[in-house]
C-alpha cells in the first residue's frame, strides 16, 4: 500500500512537470526549429526534477508545516504580544535568507548591475522587509485588525516610495517580492499565522489566518524602495 502510494506521489509530480517541459520542446524543435541536444540529460534531469520535487513537498508536509503550526499555536503561551511580534520578526527574517529564488535573483542582479548592487546587502534588505511583514502580519492577528486596513496605508507609501526611487530600483524591489513567496517561506509562515489564528479566540482563520502572504510580500518592496533611496 505504501509503495502505491509513492507512485501516486510521484505521477502526480510527474503530471506537474510534462507540461511546462513539453512547452519548452514544443517551441525548441517545432517553432524555433533547433534540435534538442543532450537529450540523455534532460531525461536525466527531468527524472531527478520529478524525485527531488517529491521529496521535497514530502518534507514540508512531514516537518514544516506541522512544526510552523505547531509554533503558532504555542506562542499565545507567551505572555507578551510585542516579545511574539519580535519572534515573528526573526522567524520571517531567517526563513527568507534560505529563499533559492531570491539568492538567484539577488546573484543575477549583481552580475548585471557589475557589483554595484551587492547580493549580500540585497538579501538581507528583502529578509528584513519579510521579517518586519511578518510581524505586522501576527500583530494583525493578535489584535484581531481586518486585512485592508493594515494593506492600504502599506500600497499608499509604496506609492510615495516609487516616486522618490530610482528606476532601477522600482524593478527589483517587486521582483524581489515575488522571490520571497518561495516553497520555504509560504509553508512555513502561513502554518504559523493558521496555528495562531486558530487558538486566539477572538480571531477567524478565514478571516485573520489570509492575507497575512500578501503583507509579508508588500513590506520586501518598501525595503528595497527604501534601499534604492538610501542609495541616492
Amino acid at each position: 500500500m505504501k509503495a502505491i502510494d509513492i507512485f501516486k506521489d510521484l505521477w502526480d509530480t510527474t503530471k506537474s512537470i510534462i507540461p511546462i517541459l513539453a512547452v519548452l520542446i514544443f517551441f525548441q524543435v517545432i517553432v524555433l526549429k533547433k534540435p534538442l541536444t543532450n537529450v540523455k540529460e534532460l531525461i536525466i534531469g527531468f527524472i531527478l526534477s520529478v524525485v527531488g520535487l517529491n521529496i521535497f513537498l514530502k518534507g514540508i508536509y512531514l516537518s514544516i508545516i506541522p512544526l510552523g503550526d505547531t509554533v503558532g499555536e504555542s506562542l499565545v503561551n507567551i505572555d507578551n504580544k510585542y516579545f511574539i511580534i519580535i519572534i515573528a520578526f526573526f522567524i520571517g527574517y531567517a526563513s527568507t535568507l534560505v529563499e533559492p529564488a531570491l539568492r538567484a535573483m539577488a546573484l543575477e542582479i549583481e552580475e548585471v548591475s557589475i557589483g554595484v548592487i551587492r547580493s549580500k546587502i540585497l538579501i538581507h534588505t528583502v529578509a528584513f522587509g519579510f521579517g518586519i511583514g511578518m510581524a505586522i502580519g501576527i500583530f494583525k492577528i493578535l489584535n484581531s485588525i481586518p486585512t485592508p486596513k493594515i494593506i492600504m496605508p502599506i500600497l499608499v507609501i509604496l506609492a510615495i516610495l516609487v516616486y522618490f526611487t530610482p528606476r532601477e530600483f522600482a524593478g527589483i524591489a517587486f521582483d524581489a517580492a515575488t522571490s520571497t513567496t518561495g516553497p520555504v517561506n509560504v509553508p512555513l509562515n502561513m502554518a504559523i499565522a493558521i496555528g495562531l489564528t486558530r487558538i486566539v479566540g477572538s480571531s477567524n482563520a478565514l478571516v485573520d489566518g489570509f492575507g497575512i502572504v500578501g503583507i509579508m510580500s508588500l513590506m520586501p518592496i518598501m525595503a528595497v524602495l527604501t534601499l534604492g533611496i538610501i542609495v541616492k
